[in-house]
């Protein structure tokens, strides 16, 4: 009898990877991301490991320089990730015990987390906010000229300065 080898042995994968669904970046949340958040969505889904949601930690200067951007631009990019309903903050940053900064965790909206709760996916009901109404207002002539009913015309009145009128 001849012994057979594990089929994964000596195989090596092709690593990991990022997997964006074709349903997420077919809502119109994905399609209204600039390239920047986008971008940013990528690097906090490469930092998910499986079970790791709700726990992805990703601080602004870490995000800048993976994104090779300046750390003050990636602030609107979580803001808009989390406006659109990609992300959501479990834990916001804060000072540490020792008085070290601790930057905040992060959940991706997509996947459920490991503490039970299910996964929202708030990105598919998002909708552009619409502008208010204004009120139309007519135009004004800015040709100097003055258009007047003919009804009514100014009077010039000449007063001369003599005892006799």
């Amino acid at each position: 009898m001849s012994k057979r080898k594990p089929y994964k042995r000596g195989k090596k994968g092709a690593g990991r990877f990022v997997q964006l669904t074709e349903y997420m970046q077919a809502t119109a949340a994905w399609r209204d991301l600039k390239p920047g958040p986008r971008a940013l969505y990528i690097e906090l889904k490469r930092r998910f490991t499986g079970s790791n949601n709700g726990e992805i930690y990703l601080s602004h200067r870490d995000a800048a320089k993976a994104l090779n951007v300046h750390f003050n631009t990636v602030g609107g990019y979580f803001a808009a990730l989390e406006e659109h309903g990609f992300i959501r903050m479990t834990v916001g940053p804060h000072l540490g015990p020792s008085g070290i900064g601790q930057a905040a965790k992060w959940a991706l909206e997509e996947l459920p987390t490991p503490d039970g709760k299910p996964a929202t996916k708030g990105f598919a009901s998002w909708s552009p906010k619409k502008k208010p109404d204004t009120e139309t207002v007519t135009r004004r002539n800015n040709s100097g000229d003055m258009e007047e009913p003919e009804d009514v015309r100014p009077v010039l009145k000449i007063v001369t300065g003599g005892a006799d009128g």
